[in-house]
C-alpha cells in the first residue's frame, strides 16, 4: 500500500485549515478516474495543514488504513461502495459516535452520495471536505451487525448501475448539484430514488443474482406490531432510515385487478419472517434468512457535508 504525506504551505494557503487528513483512495476509483482522483489529492494537500495518502490495492489494507488513522480525520475518495465499506468497517470497529467521515466521491455508481447531498465533481467535493461540516445521519443495524444506509428491499430486485464519464461528474462542480440535503421528507424521497442506483457494498456478503422476484408470505412487525401477516401475499417490502431515529417500511401487498395502496408504518425496530428469503441491503443481496431484525439508530455517524 502506497502512501504519500504532504504539508501545505501557510504562505501559499493562507486560508488553509489547521487540519490532519488521511486521505484512503479506493482502487476502483484509481482505475476508472485517475484524473478526478488527481485532483482530489492536490485540492486537499493544498488545503490541509498535512495529508497523509494511502492507495490501498484491495478492502484489507483499506480496512488497515482506516484502523491506523491515529487522530487524522478520514477521507475515502471513491464511489457508492466505498463509502458503505468505510462506514462498516467503522462501525465493527465501535468507532463511529467519535468519527465524522469525509467523502470525495468518484466511480460510476454515485447515488448514495447524491443522496446524502454530497458534490459529485472532484473540486467542489474536496473543497467541501476542507470547508464543510459534519452533519450526524441515521442508518440501520441488523442482527447480524451489518449497517445500511439507504434502503433493504424484499425481494431483491435487480439494481443498474448507470454509466457516468468524468465530464459529467466534473460538469456538476459548478452547478449546485451537490447541495446538502433539505428536511425529513426530502431525505425520505431521495431514499426511495436511489434504492435503485445503489452500487455494491459490503465485501464480507457475497453478491448473488436472484431469480425471478415474486410475491413472498412475510410477517413484518414494527416495533412489536404486525403490519402484515403470513396469510397476505406481498410483491415488495422496503425499509428504510428516516428522519428522527426510526425506520420507515413500505409494504406492497400484491395486487389482484386494481393496484393494491401500499402500507406504511415508522418504528425503532422492524422484523421480517417468513420462508426462508433474500434481500437486498444497499445493493448487495444477503441471505437466505428466516427471519432479520432491523434497528434504527439516530445520529449514528457523521458526514462532512457542504456548509450552508
Amino acid at each position: 500500500m502506497a502512501e504519500v504525506a504532504t504539508s501545505a504551505s501557510s504562505s501559499a494557503n493562507s486560508s488553509a485549515r489547521s487540519d490532519q487528513l488521511l486521505v484512503v483512495v479506493d482502487p476502483v476509483a484509481r482505475r476508472l478516474d485517475g484524473e478526478s482522483v488527481r485532483i482530489a489529492k492536490d485540492v486537499l494537500s493544498a488545503g490541509a495543514a498535512h495529508t497523509k495518502v494511502c492507495l490501498p490495492d484491495g478492502p484489507e489494507e483499506f480496512a488497515r488504513a482506516l484502523r491506523r488513522r491515529g487522530s487524522r480525520r478520514p477521507v475515502v475518495v471513491g464511489d457508492d461502495s466505498a463509502l458503505l465499506r468505510a462506514v462498516a468497517l467503522l462501525h465493527r470497529q465501535r468507532e463511529l459516535a467519535g468519527c465524522a467521515l469525509s467523502v470525495v466521491p468518484v466511480g460510476s455508481a454515485l447515488g448514495l452520495a447524491r443522496s446524502l447531498g454530497l458534490p459529485t465533481g472532484a473540486v467542489a467535493a474536496a473543497r467541501a471536505v476542507l470547508d464543510g461540516a459534519e452533519r450526524r445521519l441515521d442508518l440501520l443495524v441488523d442482527d447480524s451487525d451489518g449497517v445500511v444506509l439507504g434502503a433493504v428491499g424484499i425481494p431483491p430486485a435487480p439494481v443498474p448501475v448507470p454509466a457516468r464519464g468524468q465530464a459529467e461528474a466534473e460538469s456538476e462542480a459548478g452547478t449546485g448539484s451537490g447541495a446538502g440535503p433539505g428536511g425529513p421528507g426530502t431525505w425520505l424521497r431521495t431514499c426511495q430514488s436511489f434504492v435503485r442506483t445503489l452500487a455494491s457494498s459490503r465485501p464480507a456478503r457475497t453478491a448473488v443474482t436472484p431469480g425471478a422476484a415474486g410475491p413472498a408470505r412475510l410477517r413484518v412487525e414494527v416495533d412489536g406490531a404486525t403490519l402484515v401477516d403470513l396469510d397476505q401475499p406481498v410483491d415488495a417490502v422496503t425499509v428504510m432510515p428516516g428522519a428522527g431515529g426510526v425506520a420507515v417500511v413500505e409494504v406492497r401487498p400484491l395486487s389482484v385487478g386494481a393496484q393494491a395502496s401500499p402500507l406504511t408504518a415508522s418504528g425503532r425496530t422492524v422484523t421480517v419472517s417468513g420462508a426462508h428469503f433474500r434481500y437486498r441491503a444497499d445493493a448487495v443481496v444477503c441471505g437466505p434468512v428466516g427471519t432479520r431484525t432491523w434497528v434504527a439508530r439516530e445520529g449514528a455517524w457523521g458526514l462532512t457535508l457542504p456548509a450552508g
